[in-house]
């Protein structure tokens, strides 16, 4: 497996960043927002705005000497914390400016935002419009419930 990625007959992965983000739930549209006005965060031609974020559990810390919050003896349990995560090309100034952003729209004097190299997929737009396993050829579709904006 070569570091700039590998291709199937479907697939195609591709180098790329994964920004993760730990935020309350309710930072998670403000930094969404201010990160899309800064990269697309696409996946193909046919999306954007891609972001996966998880189910909402408890941050643990204690505040010392210095905090906003003043010093605490005891260790805080915060719930309502989740993951925000999403990929972006490997741009040095591009990631500046997406942490940036993230730093000053986050309610957090010390927000967590973590940076790795993943290698992501990109299907290669082959025509599957007859699989079976396909959300659009299966009952139940989640979409048919939803408004389109």
């Amino acid at each position: 497996m070569e570091e700039s990625g590998f291709e199937t007959k479907s697939v195609r992965m591709e180098q790329l960043l994964t920004i993760c983000v730990f935020a309350p739930e309710q930072d998670v549209e403000r930094i969404m927002a201010h990160v899309c006005q800064i990269v697309p965060l696409t996946q193909g031609d046919k999306y954007d705005s891609n972001a996966y974020q998880t189910a909402a559990g408890i941050e643990r810390y204690r505040p010392l000497e210095g905090a906003a919050a003043g010093p605490e003896i005891k260790v805080r349990q915060r719930p309502g914390v989740v993951e925000l995560s999403f990929e972006m090309p490997d741009d040095q100034g591009l990631l500046e400016r997406v942490i940036e952003s993230v730093f000053q729209v986050h309610s957090y004097q010390e927000p967590v935002i973590k940076v790795r190299y993943s290698l992501v997929s990109r299907s290669k737009g082959l025509d599957d419009s007859t699989n079976p396993h396909r959300w659009w050829n299966t009952t139940g579709d989640w979409k048919k419930n939803i408004a389109r904006e």
